[in-house]
């Protein structure tokens, strides 16, 4: 523990050091280091699919200085600092955990987010839905997995999971209903329900789609990538390939997938 206090204790007095002489680090605001966050947290995601742990070590270590660069900017300003960051989390985690640190018994995960939920409502300055929790800003893939995720900790939710593919088959006749009938702005609103509801599908059976759509997008780019590399080896374009030959290698790509795993 001392050893992890002695680190901590320099790693803010090099962000003294850089605020103090640094003309970069003089220069950022909170505004100006919020796209730079975001990025952050993608770096650490890639290196989390990835499971390269010293990857994940390095993109941590960049998260925590945005965490300590933000409190300190927020020092000088006679907001808040390191310290007041620390403390209301430390009370939050104790407050939301009454079965650890309190009398309350929990029988399963899902009782433990109910109850959260329930307290975050409760909170002085809290949420005051369910849903406010969500950040606006979240991508909307991400963003429909928290809101049904949310509001089925206080029970909005299917009774079986098997119940949720009716709900998938009657979105799809209503997306192909409205592409036959050629409008648009409906077409675009069924193909919504549809992703909804197919998200909805994936968290009921344990799948978080932003994972499983990731993995597909690599694995899509591996094989294409594999294609191109056998146009190059042709002497052609990957365009001037025909979709017979594209299919040819696409098919290579998986097996060779296969026999690697």
């Amino acid at each position: 523990m001392d050893k992890t206090l002695k680190s901590f204790e320099q790693l803010l007095e090099i962000l003294n050091q850089l605020r103090e002489k640094c003309p970069w680090d003089k220069k950022q605001t909170f505004d100006s280091l919020r796209s730079l966050t975001i990025e952050e947290v993608y770096e650490l995601s890639d290196a989390i699919l990835e499971h390269d742990w010293d990857k994940i070590k390095k993109e941590l270590g960049d998260l925590l200085l945005h965490v300590v660069f933000y409190a300190k900017m927020a020092d000088e300003q006679n907001k808040f600092n390191i310290n007041d960051v620390i403390q209301a989390l430390n009370e939050k985690l104790i407050y939301r955990h009454p079965h650890v640190f309190g009398t309350e018994h929990v029988n399963s995960e899902q009782e433990v987010l109910a109850n959260w939920e329930k307290l975050k409502i409760k909170e002085k300055g809290g949420n005051k839905s369910v849903l406010g929790g969500v950040p606006q800003s979240l991508p909307s893939l991400i963003k429909a997995y928290r809101i049904q995720d949310k509001v089925s900790h206080v029970g909005f939710d299917w009774e079986k999971a098997e119940d949720v593919w009716a709900k998938v088959h009657e979105e799809l006749a209503e997306l192909e209903t409205e592409i036959k009938a050629g409008d648009r702005d409906k077409t675009e609103q069924e193909f919504g329900d549809y992703l909804f509801v197919l998200i909805n599908a994936g968290r009921l059976y344990g799948i978080n789609p932003e994972d499983a759509l990731e993995k597909t997008n690599r694995k899509f780019m591996r094989r294409f990538q594999y294609i191109e590399q056998k146009a190059q080896e042709m002497g052609k374009a990957v365009d001037e390939l025909t979709i017979r030959e594209m299919d040819k290698f696409w098919n290579e790509a998986k097996e060779l997938e296969k026999a690697q795993a």
